[in-house]
């Protein structure tokens, strides 16, 4: 069922887009702006968010609407504009296995030397159209006008609470280590990664379908644990995987000084020379492989992959927990349970 939820959300993905194009004449008025916004939009991707979004419709309507699935794919496009803008501020290079959208576009640039702007600056642009096309998305759904209207201030608050994430997620950088707690980091991936890859999703979807506001709040308090787990398992992969297997730098979340979990209970359960060294190294302008060799060589010390592994089940076990009071039908409980499990393997 969820294959065949993903192959319609990406036959619709590059319906919309054609859509797109001739509600808005994109092409026409820059064809490079709608050929960075559609190469970036189609890349490959799990299609986590729309395929949850479904699955929260489905549970709660036995009927299928005209523009479901474009409807689910709002939640894809709002995704596809915080990645845009994440990868400027973090300065990433590459995306899911491509550059990212402001190193194409500064490769493009590089026949322009006395361009007053960047890649960066056209990418912020590119940015802001997906998440316009992303409200257009939602809306082709032919359902109820108070249930779109209950479902679209969710989407909005998703939009707000993951830009906060990112904001205080950047301020946290400023912060030293040792001041960080367990509860300032679980607060980022509540708001960051939470929010609109878990909880908005499957309450949208329930929201456009009908669902209670006591549906909406248990769909949200399960998407916020699993949550959790889905960015502990992450920020393990970022620090203990390889480039090929997360697409990205492994250097990134180094380099960026996060504070994951995962290397607050490094640090936390290191000695005073060790503290230090991992102190320095998140200081540093440039962090290296050497660099995260160490950190990587404390860790087996410390324990703390057993650990973080262990946060992840505890974190599962409490979603899976809270799911079961939830009036969705058991044969979508199964399949978001049986699906959130695929996620978390690792």
């Amino acid at each position: 069922m969820l294959d065949k939820i993903k192959k319609r959300i990406d036959l619709n993905l590059i319906r919309f887009l054609n859509q797109v194009d001739a509600s808005y004449n994109l092409n026409f008025i820059s064809p490079l702006l709608f050929k960075v916004i559609k190469d970036f939009i189609l890349r490959d991707g799990k299609r986590l968010r729309p395929i949850l979004f479904v699955i929260g419709y489905k549970g709660f309507s036995k009927k299928e609407p005209a523009g479901l699935y474009t409807s689910a794919l709002s939640i894809e496009l709002l995704h596809d504009f915080m990645l845009v803008h994440d990868d400027i501020i973090d300065k990433s290079e590459m995306r899911r296995k491509k550059p990212s959208m402001h190193v194409l576009l500064n490769k493009y640039l590089a026949r322009y030397p006395k361009a007053k702007f960047n890649g960066q600056d056209l990418s912020i642009v590119a940015g802001d159209i997906i998440y316009a096309i992303a409200i257009d998305a939602f809306l082709k759904i032919n359902e109820l006008p108070l249930n779109k209207e209950r479902a679209l201030k969710r989407f909005i608050r998703a939009a707000v609470y993951t830009g906060s994430g990112e904001f205080i997620e950047l301020l946290s950088g400023t912060k030293k280590i040792e001041e960080t707690t367990k509860e300032d980091i679980e607060k980022i991936y509540d708001y960051k990664t939470a929010e609109y890859t878990f909880s908005t999703p499957l309450a949208t979807g329930a929201l456009l379908a009908g669902a209670s506001q006591r549906e909406e709040k248990i769909l949200s308090e399960f998407g916020r644990y699993l949550g959790r787990a889905f960015q502990v398992k992450d920020d393990i992969l970022g620090l203990f995987s390889d480039e090929k297997k997360i697409g990205k730098s492994i250097l990134s979340d180094l380099q960026e000084a996060k504070k994951t979990l995962v290397l607050w209970h490094i640090f936390n359960k290191s000695c005073p020379r060790e503290k230090s060294l991992i102190k320095n190294i998140l200081s540093k302008q440039k962090v290296t492989i050497k660099d995260l060799q160490r950190i990587r060589l404390i860790s087996q010390k410390t324990k703390s992959l057993d650990y973080a592994r262990n946060e992840v089940e505890i974190f599962a076990s409490k979603a899976e927990s809270i799911l079961k009071r939830s009036g969705l039908s058991q044969k979508h409980k199964d399949i978001l349970i049986h699906y959130c499990r695929e996620l978390l393997d690792f």
